[in-house]
């Protein structure tokens, strides 16, 4: 009522001459101008009200069209992205499942070196290199020779199920050798990868049957270089109890040998001990391998015998252990070729399985060069030297030091590899000039 009087005043107010009436008349007029008021005043709100209503609605289905015409296109190309990923995906999948199997020629570990010096110890923090390797339930174990800052060479250890990645390295050697110098012989020149104070170089294990042999360089630090051998059983180096038997030297005192190797089995009944290449294959043959008491020796081809001067020129000596394959003996070796004497490079041979003396095949051409940077960066450049191989699953790993300072593999298909060598091989050791 307060709103209705008020809008009357303004209303009359508003009047300029308000005609001279009675009060019916008044009270007619003001009941008129009020039923207008408030007819109009209800259209006014219809129409407010129409309009306010309308609008939105038409907004809001304009809008809820818009969303389902997108949120249909978001769910299309999501579900069409996830099945492109799929798709992606599973093409990655069928990528990684695909490698690279060995072929006939030897090729590197893209890892490589798998072993390096440990800067952080004191026994191979210089160098860990001249691996050699055994096989034993599927898994590989690695020797190779280590040189701290003692500058004293000692043996290390680590295992592989693949054999490319190392684990379980051993934290201390598993075998030094103790053979103090007299020094009552003139001292040599003996330059092998650092190690001038002697001990234990460049090793060579070979399992047969239960056992474990060991042949190596032993030097004294003076003027002693011979041939080093010990043993452990398989049990033992398995569960990492380093029993190994005290060493004996079964090469002559006075003479500088190297690179002598055991046969992984008897032949004819007898171990074989395989000690020169050249200018003749020499095996010696003993029926026990503990008869060596450090007076019993092996005498072989040495700088100062008769024959030396018949050698091939730049022939090393052996490699690893021999390999038995259904072709032969698969052996390797190392020489130098006459236009780069400073270059020691792998080569192969295959010989009679019944008599190992007998050549049957040989490579032409060096199977492996030191043409990589870790081959050539090190204590001594252009060296490759290899004291081991293996055969797992028909692939040949093949074990070598690269610059005497890191340890390396190389694989090849075993088979491929006999063929190759024996389509392409010769048959004879060239003689070396008199």
């Amino acid at each position: 009522m307060r709103l209705i009087l008020f809008d009357i005043k303004i209303n009359m107010v508003g009047f300029k001459k308000m005609p001279k009436t009675s009060k019916k008349k008044t009270k007619k007029l003001v009941k008129k101008i009020l039923k207008k008021k408030v007819i109009r005043s209800r259209k006014i709100a219809n129409i407010k009200k129409s309009t306010k209503i309308s609008r939105p609605k038409t907004k809001i289905k304009a809008k809820k069209k818009v969303v389902k015409k997108v949120t249909k296109k978001v769910v299309k190309t999501k579900k069409f992205l996830i099945k492109k990923s799929k798709k992606v995906l599973k093409k990655k999948l069928k990528i990684k499942k695909i490698v690279k199997k060995p072929g006939k020629v030897l090729e590197r570990f893209v890892g490589n070196p798998i072993i390096f010096p440990a800067g952080n110890t004191y026994w191979e923090s210089r160098a860990t290199f001249n691996p050699t390797a055994f096989i034993n339930d599927g898994k590989i174990h690695v020797l190779y020779r280590a040189v701290g800052m003692s500058d004293i060479s000692t043996i290390g250890y680590a295992r592989s199920k693949d054999g490319y990645n190392l684990t379980d390295r051993n934290f201390k050697p598993i075998f030094t050798h103790r053979n103090f110098p007299t020094k009552e012989s003139e001292p040599v020149f003996y330059s092998s990868g650092g190690g001038w104070n002697g001990g234990a170089e460049d090793p060579r294990i070979t399992k047969i049957d239960d056992m474990l042999y060991m042949t190596y360089t032993a030097f004294d630090g003076w003027g002693s270089v011979r041939i080093g051998l010990t043993s452990i059983s398989l049990e033992d180096f398995i569960n990492k109890r380093w029993n190994w038997r005290d060493p004996v030297l079964i090469s002559p005192p006075g003479q500088v040998h190297k690179n002598w190797v055991i046969f992984p089995e008897k032949i004819k009944g007898k171990y074989a001990i395989l000690h020169s290449l050249s200018p003749e294959i020499m095996i010696d043959y003993v029926e026990n391998m503990n008869s060596f008491n450090g007076k019993k020796f092996i005498n072989s081809i040495h700088q100062d015998h008769p024959n030396w001067h018949k050698r091939e020129s730049g022939m090393r000596g052996v490699g690893g252990a021999p390999i038995r394959t259904k072709h032969g003996w698969l052996v390797f070796y190392h020489a130098m070729e006459p236009h780069e004497t400073h270059r020691y490079k792998i080569w192969a041979m295959l010989l009679d399985l019944k008599d190992p003396t007998k050549v049957l095949y040989r490579s032409k051409k060096p199977i492996l060069e030191p043409d990589v940077f870790y081959e050539n960066q090190g204590h001594k450049s252009g060296v490759i030297y290899s004291c081991g191989a293996v055969v797992k699953d028909s692939i040949l790993f093949l074990y070598y030091g690269g610059a005497d300072m890191v340890s390396c593999v190389a694989t090849a298909n075993l088979e491929l590899f006999l063929k190759d060598l024996m389509t392409t091989g010769i048959t004879k050791l060239k003689k070396g000039m008199s």
